[in-house]
Formats: C-alpha cells, structure tokens, sequence
C-alpha cells in the first residue's frame, strides 16, 4: 500500500521535480503518506466541484498533529513544482 500511495503522489508532481519528491516522500511514514493523499484527493475533488471545502473540529493534540502534517504537506508540494502550493486536476 505504501508503494501505491508513493506512486499516486508522484503522479501528482512535475516532470523535472519527481525525483526531489520520490527523495521527500521516502522519508515519511506511512501515516505522513496518507495524509498529504488525503489533502491532495480532497483538493482535486474541490477542483471539479464534487466536494466543498473541507472543515476541521478538531482537539488540542489532533490540532497539533495536523499542523505539523501541513508543514509536510507544504514541503510536498514545494518539490513537486505545484505552482502557488495549489494542486488542481490536470487535463493529461
């Protein structure tokens, strides 16, 4: 499953940029790995108009969780040339 996920955010990156995020992506746990799939599946499906923005509740130590993830989050999409840290459906 790890592989597919891998494989599934790589898909997501520029051509000149996969080998800086298979490195980054290789470094993370499996747990890290899903979340960033999850946060880039819900930003395709708010790209086509099928999900609304997602909102949160969360508590103190799920908050704290979260906010370190978005930081792997961003980095993510920093070394997959994203442009902005915006992912959006592509036209391939």
């Amino acid at each position: 499953m790890r592989r597919t996920l891998e494989a599934a955010l790589l898909a997501c990156a520029d051509s000149p940029w996969k080998a800086k995020a298979r490195r980054f992506l290789r470094g993370l746990s499996y747990d890290e790995l899903q979340y960033i799939a999850g946060y880039v599946g819900a930003c395709i499906l708010e790209s086509t108009g099928a999900l609304p923005a997602p909102e949160l509740s969360r508590t103190q130590s799920a908050s704290e969780d979260c906010e370190l993830k978005m930081i792997l989050v961003m980095e993510y999409l920093c070394r997959t040339g994203s442009p902005g840290g915006l992912i959006t459906r592509r036209a391939d």
